[in-house]
């Protein structure tokens, strides 16, 4: 293995490591070819960076393109925002790896926009459009609550250690469960069609549901495949068989790619900017949750790169990390785009790879920087058509809920526990399922309950908080009977 080039400044003079064993590395199989401060060559880096870029590309354009497609953006602002969020998912790579005094993390970890912000987001801006404002106006008012909102973790990074009394387990997996469950709806309509085909009624058609059927089954066996990169690469694969199938078919719009320039310049506070605090109030409850996740993320990055989960060196790397999160949020919104935060499939490459140096990091960093640039990119995913996005998207939907349902297995599910998790799903589903429940209310009212995580957050925080932890909530005992009593 090459040596260290330099130290972390995060580590003092005091903390610098020896070469150190970590047991959770022998169950991951990793054996680590280039540690986190060494330096692989160039070809090496770049060959990693792309496998990285792969792994994570579709994560990062798919919330932008759905947001985008649901406000009802044009072709041009669509491509624009597509490819800021690019620009802004390298520029954040770049803090986040680099560090930057007491902001970044210094492991290898990917930023990029984030799937968690989607409901509330989409909540947000449909609110607006009903409201009379132009899908610009809507834009300048998602981008205001979520810069504003990025604060929180901001302040968070510095009581990282009083976060979990706030949001236990039982809240988080709940909010994730909402969250996956809630897009479901955004997931399904866009493989029956999506919003346009509701309107020329070709919604639903054997046309749209063979194809995105076909997308979602592809997807499917992929990911059920013994191969790990195939199994990374699953949803891209699916994305661009139905690209494909659905050229053939006539499907895609390639006048779109006529209309393009040749270089996409940032433009900060393009729509505006505006804030209201009822829209702001389910990005605070969001951006806590994804504060909790940053830090598994680079808890398992710290884990393959064989480097301390414990500590002091651990405590201020993950703060730091934090605070980049919250930062780069920031960030985005002032580049055009929606809130970034730290990407998990990238750990798994540097399990395959073997390669945990940050310097890759850059090279991830420049790649999308790049691709941020030229708008072909992001006109390539717009063009895709809703069925075969609804397809691949379904698929990763259900799998946020999944991975909801695993955090509040972690847990004891007494009473008081399931109390918490039936409230908070019959209530955040329920806006869903009802989107009318609030519309004569006032507008505070209704960007406050206007998407599931919002209202199913809220009640979970609430109950959470007000419910008592009494000893005898989930106590099993026997009765006189001989039969057993879960009190």
């Amino acid at each position: 293995m090459a040596q260290r080039k330099e130290i972390d400044p995060l580590y003092e003079e005091s903390e610098v490591p020896e070469a150190q064993s970590f047991p959770e590395l022998e169950t991951t199989g990793s054996e680590l070819i280039y540690g986190l401060y060494d330096r692989p060559p160039l070809v090496e880096s770049i060959f990693v960076a792309v496998q990285h870029v792969l792994a994570a590309f579709v994560g990062i354009v798919t919330p932008p393109l759905i947001i985008s497609t649901s406000l009802g953006l044009d072709p041009a602002n669509t491509s624009f925002i597509i490819s800021m969020s690019l620009l802004a998912s390298g520029i954040c790579t770049f803090i986040q790896c680099k560090t930057f005094g007491p902001v970044g993390s210094g492991l290898l970890s990917l930023q990029g926009t984030s799937f968690a912000f989607l409901g509330a987001i989409l909540g947000v801006g449909s609110t607006a459009i009903q409201s009379g404002r132009t899908p610009e106006q809507a834009l300048a008012l998602i981008f205001g609550v979520c810069f504003f909102g990025a604060f929180a973790n901001v302040i968070l990074s510095r009581f990282l250690h009083l976060l979990n009394k706030i949001v236990t387990p039982i809240v988080t997996g709940t909010l994730v469960m909402l969250i996956g469950l809630s897009l479901l709806k955004t997931g399904v309509t866009s493989m029956a069609g999506g919003t346009a085909a509701l309107q020329n009624n070709t919604f639903a058609n054997g046309q749209n549901l063979i194809l995105g059927g076909g997308v979602f089954l592809i997807v499917i066996v992929l990911t059920l495949s013994k191969n790990q990169y195939i199994r990374m690469g699953a949803i891209a694969i699916g994305l661009l068989v139905g690209y494909i199938v659905s050229a053939f078919m006539g499907m895609v719009d390639f006048n779109i790619f006529s209309k393009l320039p040749l270089i996409s310049l940032p433009i900060p506070f393009r729509y505006g900017m505006s804030f209201e605090i009822g829209a702001l109030v389910p990005f605070l409850i969001l951006y806590p949750l994804t504060a909790i996740e940053s830090v598994g993320d680079m808890t398992a990055t710290s884990v393959v790169s064989k480097e301390p989960i414990t500590g002091s060196v651990y405590i201020r790397r993950i703060k730091a990390g934090v605070l980049a999160d919250g930062l780069n949020s920031s960030l985005a919104s002032l580049l055009n785009t929606f809130p970034i935060t730290t990407f998990s499939q990238n750990t798994g490459v540097i399990q395959m790879t073997g390669v945990g140096s940050r310097y890759v990091g850059f090279f991830v960093a420049g790649i999308l920087v790049l691709l941020g640039l030229l708008p072909i990119v992001g006109s390539a995913f717009q063009s895709i058509p809703q069925p075969v996005l609804g397809g691949a998207t379904t698929i990763m939907f259900g799998s946020i809920a999944v991975a909801g349902v695993k955090i509040i297995a972690s847990e004891r599910l007494d009473r008081r526990a399931t109390i918490i998790i039936a409230v908070s799903l019959a209530l955040g589903l329920g806006v869903v399922f009802v989107p009318e429940l609030f519309s004569n209310q006032p507008p505070l009212i209704k960007n406050m309950f206007a998407s599931a995580t919002s209202t199913g957050g809220l009640t979970a925080i609430l109950l959470s908080w007000l419910l008592p932890k009494s000893p005898e909530w989930g106590r099993t005992v026997v009765s006189e009977d001989g039969e057993i009593v879960d009190v």
